[in-house]
This record gives structure tokens, sequence and C-alpha cells, in this order.
């Protein structure tokens, strides 16, 4: 056997433990994180955070709405409506970890409620839905809350306008 194909395979064989350590550097770093997050998180944040509902801008939206974050997060959500009931929510972030639960766990709960009521839902509420957040953390229900309100806002004017 030549040199360089037995180089080739050592090479190979590396590469190969090399992935394989990877795999398991990976998965301890995974495991601490989830440590570290449940310290700090509850289990509703953690799991709207790891699959959220509908984290989409909505191309059909019958309403859409913003909200900026002093912590320079941004939160968008979207509502689909047929009458007065909301059919379908969405949103869309590029906030940390409590900003996606917050936006999640939101759309999932107003799905069904009247425009009216989902309206009515405060920051509070969301933390409560949320199993609570830390304290330098709650803004992020506030700016899903507000762009939710800026969005039910749009829906009102868009049908004002029609007529």
């Amino acid at each position: 056997m030549a040199l360089s194909d037995k180089s080739r395979r050592d090479d190979k064989q590396t590469d190969d433990v090399t992935a394989s350590e990877l795999e398991v550097l990976m998965a301890n770093i995974s495991k601490i994180m989830e440590e570290e997050d449940s310290k700090v998180f509850s289990n509703e944040v953690i799991s709207e955070f790891r699959n959220p509902h509908n984290p989409e801008r909505m191309a059909d939206a019958d309403g859409s709405g913003m909200a900026d974050g002093l912590c320079g997060d941004m939160m968008e959500m979207f509502v689909k409506t047929d009458g007065p009931r909301i059919v379908r929510c969405s949103f869309f972030t590029d906030g940390c970890g409590a900003t996606v639960a917050s936006g999640s766990r939101l759309a999932r709960f107003v799905e069904g409620m009247t425009v009216d009521e989902a309206s009515s839902v405060r920051p509070i509420d969301l933390v409560s839905l949320l199993g609570g957040l830390p304290e330098d953390h709650e803004h992020c229900a506030a700016l899903a809350v507000i762009a939710l309100r800026n969005a039910l806002r749009n829906v009102e004017e868009r049908r004002r306008a029609e007529g």
C-alpha cells in the first residue's frame, strides 16, 4: 500500500473521530444550556421557544402590527379574521428566546378570540400564561402585546376604510 493511501485512510479515521467528538461536545453543550435555561425560565417558556407556534409573516393577514423594544428586539404580529373572530395569528421577531416564546404563546392564546377580547389581553396575562418570566425579560411580553394591539388596530382601520 502506498504511503498516500494510508495517509488518506488515517485522515478519514481522524475525521470520523473528530465528527464523533464534535457530536458529543455539542450534546454536552446543549445539556448544559438546557440545565441553565431551566434555572431561569419556566418549562412553558422553553417549550414555546423550542417549538414556536406560527413563527412567520402572514402574507394574507387582515391586520399587522409592529413594536420595537428598548432592548433592540422587534416583534411583528399578524392576524387573520373571520368576522369578529381571530382565526389565525402569527408572529415574527428578531428577539431573544423570551421574545420568541412571548410571540408564540400570544399567537396561540388569541386564536378563536374576538378582536375585542384579544385587545384586552395584558402583558401580565401573557407572563402568567408563560409560567412567569424573569424580571429583566418581562418587557418581552409587553412587546408582543403591543404588536398585537397594533395589528388589531390595523384590522379595525382596514374595516373602516372598506366601508
